[in-house]
C-alpha cells in the first residue's frame, strides 16, 4: 500500500484522466446492494470477501484506489492489492471513505439495491 489519497486529490485525478481511464481503477469494496445505491463515478465493485479471489482482475493497472464507507476497511484492501505482484503502480485508500467524498455519486436501479435492506449508501 502506498498510503491514502484525499477525496479532493481523487476528484482532480478523475477530472484530469476521465472516469473511464484504464490506467486508474477505483475499487469499491462494499457489498453489491450498497454499491448500487451510490458509488464514485467510474468505480467498480469488488466486494471485500471476493477481493482475494478477484485481485488478478487488476493485472497491469498503473494505479488503484480502494474505497469503503469510512476509509478503514479500504486500507486493508489496499494492503492486499498492494501485495499482489500484478499491480504495477501505486495502491491507495480513499481517506475518510465515501463519508468524506462530497463529489457526485452514480446510482443503479437494480435488484441488488432492493435486495439489501439498508437504505444508506454505505
Amino acid at each position: 500500500m502506498d498510503g491514502e489519497i484525499s477525496p479532493d486529490e481523487l476528484r482532480t485525478l478523475l477530472d484530469e484522466t476521465g472516469a473511464e481511464n484504464p490506467d486508474l481503477r477505483v475499487v469499491d469494496i462494499r457489498n453489491p446492494g450498497a454499491f448500487a445505491r451510490g458509488y464514485i463515478p467510474g468505480s467498480e465493485n469488488i466486494p471485500a470477501p471476493e477481493l482475494t479471489d478477484r485481485v488478478e482482475e487488476l493485472d497491469g493497472v498503473d494505479r488503484v484506489v480502494t474505497v469503503c464507507p469510512h476509509g478503514e476497511a479500504s486500507v486493508q484492501a489496499a494492503r492486499l492489492v498492494g501485495s499482489y505482484r500484478g499491480v504495477d503502480g501505486p495502491v491507495e485508500s480513499l481517506a475518510g471513505g465515501l463519508e468524506a467524498w462530497d463529489g457526485p455519486l452514480e446510482r443503479e436501479d437494480s435488484d441488488a439495491a432492493e435486495a439489501d435492506d439498508s437504505t444508506a449508501p454505505f
